[in-house]
């Protein structure tokens, strides 16, 4: 009934992170999926691949900082606007990835690089710009949820955006790999990467910040500012004021942030963009076969996703404040990845076995991103949300470098002695305990809830 009297014009914003976050991950997605039939057709290594896929993370983690303090400056609506499009255009151009390629050559031959392929330089400058545009998604996405909601819904709208990484993990390898086969794979690029510019329409139809929201009931904005930091910190006060990176550095919470995202990002990463690779290796899987197991697998984390973002609430509700209960969860989340420790020595049995093991485990981490990005509004104001994101997601894009290029060099290397799987049997071994690590470090580094005042 509170639902009714109160209004529900913040879960359409919701719904319009969700459809972004799905737009944003389909777009990342396609080139993992293609990953066996472009190695095939231009003769790339598992190294090669790693560098091209390392280059899209390290962009993405650079470009998270200034892309948090971007969007703190120009705002949630054409933030994110500029974000979509400048990502839309990259995914766009890997299809032109020969013809990027053979423009850059001699850019590439004057810092020395006379070795790299036409087409390994098209597909990581393709990559570079997706990744810029696509370290928008997240920060934008805080922010706005920071506006449209009271603290103790954000995890849980957290949660349901957020599960639009995994509608877009599933939809991929059910539609890439049929675009592929049917028109090729430059038309996988080209068509998912239009469908941002269809976002666009909806998204300057429909957002505004709530103080110039329209479609906002008195109720509803009276609901949204119950908070007491809503008191404090109006709506038309939020983009003018500015916090400089600096001084947020001097937080233990953004260390928290910084480690926490440090350590557990790159497992989604490695989850993304090695699975395909994963089950073609291991079980020869290529095309439309591998379209039903990474379905099932990303399916599954539709559930951590949302469930996620609920859980803390249950504590919440015990009498935590929302920090220590999302904490709390926390802990208990980060004990779900370890069952991926098993995935090798069970391997020989089905497919289904990692492929249901690692669905566990990367159901976790989704339950755990869900609320590891609403630690930063429980403990910072909202001028400082998008920029402390974009600081924390900058370290986890470094992360996934580290463990993309570990990846590379690990399968290659056990590729060459004929025991590929020891490589998957270790990378899966780091994925595994990441989570109890990153717990561990956030809790030491800020054992209660302090709310910071800037």
């Amino acid at each position: 009934m509170i639902q009714e009297k109160i209004g529900k014009y913040r879960w359409t914003i919701c719904a319009l992170l969700f459809f972004a976050t799905t737009i944003n991950y389909l777009d990342r997605q396609v080139l993992s999926l293609l990953q066996p039939l472009l190695s095939k057709e231009f003769g790339w290594s598992n190294t090669d691949y790693a560098n091209i896929a390392a280059v899209f993370q390290f962009v993405y983690a650079i470009s998270m900082l200034f892309a948090g303090r971007l969007i703190d400056r120009l705002g949630t609506k054409w933030g994110y606007a500029l974000a979509l499009i400048i990502w839309s255009l990259g995914a766009i151009m890997h299809k032109y990835a020969e013809n990027v390629g053979e423009l850059f050559l001699p850019v590439a031959a004057l810092f020395g690089a006379t070795a790299i392929s036409v087409s390994v330089l098209g597909f990581v400058i393709s990559r570079a710009v997706l990744g810029f545009g696509e370290s928008g998604n997240f920060p934008a996405a805080i922010k706005a949820t920071a506006e449209y909601f009271p603290k103790k819904e954000r995890s849980f709208a957290t949660g349901i955006f957020n599960s639009g990484s995994n509608v877009g993990a599933i939809l991929a390898p059910i539609s890439v790999p049929w675009i592929a086969a049917n028109w090729g794979w430059g038309a996988a690029f080209e068509i998912i990467g239009a469908c941002g510019f269809l976002w666009l329409i909806f998204w300057f139809w429909l957002y505004e910040t709530p103080d110039k929201q329209k479609r906002l009931g008195a109720a509803e904005k009276a609901y949204i500012h119950s908070d007491v930091e809503a008191v404090l910190e109006p709506d038309s006060t939020v983009e003018a004021e500015k916090v400089s990176w600096f001084k947020l550095l001097k937080y233990r919470q953004t260390w928290s942030f910084f480690f926490g995202k440090f350590l557990t990002d790159g497992v989604w990463w490695f989850f993304l963009f090695w699975l395909p690779a994963y089950l073609n290796a291991q079980y020869g899987l290529t095309g439309m076969a591998i379209t039903i197991p990474l379905a099932v697998l990303y399916s599954m984390t539709m559930f951590g996703s949302i469930g996620g973002g609920w859980f803390p609430v249950y504590f919440i509700k015990k009498g935590y404040n929302p920090y220590d209960g999302r904490m709390r969860a926390m802990l208990i989340i980060a004990l779900f990845p370890l069952i991926v420790l098993a995935a090798q020595p069970l391997g020989h049995l089905s497919v289904w076995f990692p492929v249901v093991l690692i669905g566990i485990g990367a159901s976790a981490h989704q339950a755990w991103s869900a609320n590891i990005f609403t630690t930063v509004s429980d403990m910072f104001p909202k001028k400082a949300v998008a920029s402390v994101t974009g600081i924390g997601g900058m370290a986890g894009g470094i992360g996934g470098v580290l463990i993309t290029k570990l990846g590379g060099f690990l399968f290659d290397h056990y590729k060459a002695l004929g025991h590929i799987e020891t490589g998957y049997s270790i990378m899966f071994g780091i994925c595994a305990i990441a989570y109890v690590v990153a717990w561990s470090v956030m809790k030491l580094l800020v054992p209660r809830m302090k709310v910071i005042k800037l």
